[in-house]
């Protein structure tokens, strides 16, 4: 019986996008599990707390199967080695990210050479999209529906006013 094809879908997902949703959705139809890794990095200042961000990603991905979610922190390698994934999935939105991510996956090869870093890239309907982007329309008073699962975008909006009025 062959292992099970398990991927690794790290990223901080403050808050969680539909380019993100539309990652995870491909990565299910090519490997047996998902594991979305949300990242607790303490040197960012986010918006939503690991939890929070777990708890929306599980929302807004709950029609996919063969997903799970979880937060971590520490070495993506070490993590990814913890739950047996054979493979790390970035998504890509430009050439400019394909420069940076091609360095991480190379230091990913380094710590792990047996984990394979995958590179999706953007639906094109996404392609603009990242998470601060999104938190900075918001912030500004834009609007940014179509940018995240009507839930999350709620849930953005409801958190503008007490980040408006942080020094």
């Amino acid at each position: 019986m062959n292992q099970p094809r398990i991927c690794v879908f790290p990223g901080s997902f403050d808050p969680v996008t539909l380019g993100h949703v539309d990652i995870i959705e491909r990565a299910a139809a090519l490997f047996d599990s998902v594991i979305v890794a949300v990242l607790h990095n303490q040197e960012k200042r986010a918006m939503f707390s690991p939890k929070q961000r777990v708890a929306m990603l599980e929302q807004a991905c709950a029609s996919i199967s063969g997903i799970s979610i979880a937060a971590y922190d520490g070495l993506l390698t070490d993590y990814a080695h913890s739950i047996g994934a054979c493979a790390i999935v970035r998504g890509l939105r430009s050439p400019s990210d394909f420069d940076y991510e091609q360095q991480v996956a190379a230091a990913y090869r380094h710590l792990a050479p047996e984990i394979t870093t995958f590179f999706l890239p953007a639906d094109p309907q996404f392609a603009h999209l990242s998470s601060s982007m999104l938190k900075q329309i918001a912030l500004l008073g834009g609007d940014i529906s179509g940018m995240a699962p009507p839930a999350i975008v709620a849930e953005v909006l409801a958190k503008v006013p007490s980040i408006r009025k942080q020094p």
